[in-house]
């Protein structure tokens, strides 16, 4: 009878791990048909195919964070600004830097990294900075949150826009080698697939998951949220310093605007409208959304569809985008995906209906499960020596 229940038994971990794979196989279906699509076409599409894949990589930096906590951050592009202008200035012949950044400082002069070294520096200095700045923040929450992440992509800009100690201040820096093809791209999108999804698999991510459905009954249960959140924040920054990177090399030159309140807004709008909640809905939504974005874009300089030829006005595409936007939103609240993972949609998985807040899923047999939450009591109810207290004692 035991031997009968052990062979029941064996299939189970194999379906979850089957299941997984799944999952994450989406995503990367996506990205891969769009770099299949962009490298049979003309050079100028191409390039927008490697602009959809490197947004795509941002806006999954912006899932670690805001989807998984349910925090919204304005200050994402920060991380994104600071791998840009570091992967461009070491990157950058050291003649042209003495030339145009006379007044750098040693260490931003005289180095001369390759492009690879560069991706690798822009996602370490990411994290670096959103560690900084995450431990002051990450105890915020809801509009003190916001203001706090707009507060900080501000100092940013007004930093790398002014000081000329560490960049070009307000003009563009060229020369940037423009290594990033269709084929780093693609690499570079599926590297931040896998990290973000390896990331949502870890019981930190279940854990901050547990405090975005409900705060309070978490810390009543002893789930240190500034901890997991601050976790999540430096995976997120080191993701957006490594698109940073891939960004620049794209352009082939960098400028304080260029990672500022448009990146921030457009992206944001890809994360919202694919679903916040899921991997996939960010994928989706960088897809998608990158690729209107890009033709809307070609559209004020003129463009033809179906052998009509038609010329937007100068900021027509922005109002058209932001119209679509508001739109998409009306009409599936919480994105395309409705933050289901892949496998989820492909079986027309229903999502479960959010629960009242104050209550804890698992206390009764007809308890709902809120959006996005695992499950399993046990994934969200911290366990002795793994690194949670499991008393009820005061918020941390």
């Amino acid at each position: 009878m035991t031997e009968e229940r052990a062979r029941v038994a064996l299939p189970r971990p194999g379906r979850a791990r089957l299941r997984l794979g799944a999952e994450v196989l989406g995503p990367l279906v996506l990205v891969g048909i769009v770099a299949l699509v962009g490298a049979q076409l003309s050079a100028a599409d191409k390039t927008d195919a490697i602009n959809v894949l490197v947004t795509t990589v941002i806006v999954v930096g912006l899932y670690v964070f805001i989807g998984n906590s349910g925090v919204i951050s304005f200050g994402q592009i920060s991380f994104v600004a600071v791998g840009a202008f570091a992967a461009a200035i070491w990157t950058t012949p050291v003649a042209t830097r003495d030339a145009t950044m006379p007044d750098l400082f040693g260490f931003l002069a005289t180095p001369r990294l390759t492009s690879t070294e560069s991706l690798l520096v822009g996602a370490g200095l990411g994290a670096l900075f959103a560690l900084a700045v995450g431990l002051a923040l990450m105890r915020l929450s809801g509009l003190s949150a916001g203001i706090a992440t707009f507060a900080v992509l501000e100092i940013t800009y007004n930093v790398l826009a002014n000081w000329d100690k560490i960049g070009p201040g307000p003009t563009t820096l060229a020369d940037v080698p423009a290594t990033t093809g269709i084929t780093q791209a693609l690499v570079g999108c599926a590297i931040a697939i896998v990290v973000a999804f390896a990331y949502q698999q870890t019981r930190s991510c279940r854990l901050l998951r547990a405090s975005r459905a409900d705060p309070l009954a978490a810390r009543g249960i002893g789930v240190s949220i500034f901890r997991h959140r601050l976790v999540a924040f430096v995976i997120s920054g080191a993701i957006c310093g490594f698109a940073g990177a891939l960004y620049a090399h794209e352009l082939g030159s960098i400028s304080v605007t260029q990672v500022y309140l448009a990146l921030t807004f457009s992206t944001l709008s890809m994360l919202v409208v694919g679903g916040s909640q899921s991997l996939w809905g960010a994928s989706v939504g960088g897809v998608l959304l990158g690729v209107l974005f890009s033709f809307l874009s070609n559209a004020v300089n003129g463009t033809t569809v179906l052998g009509f030829s038609f010329t937007l006005p100068n900021g027509l595409n922005t109002i058209i985008f932001a119209i679509l936007f508001v739109g998409a939103l009306m009409l599936a609240p919480r994105g395309l995906t409705r933050s289901r993972e892949f496998l989820a949609v492909a079986l027309g998985e229903r999502p479960p209906r959010a629960r009242p807040p104050g209550t804890i899923a698992g206390r009764s047999p007809g308890a709902e499960v809120p959006l996005g939450a695992e499950p399993e009591p046990s994934e969200g109810t911290p366990t002795s020596g793994a690194g949670e207290s499991a008393h009820t004692g005061p918020p941390r």
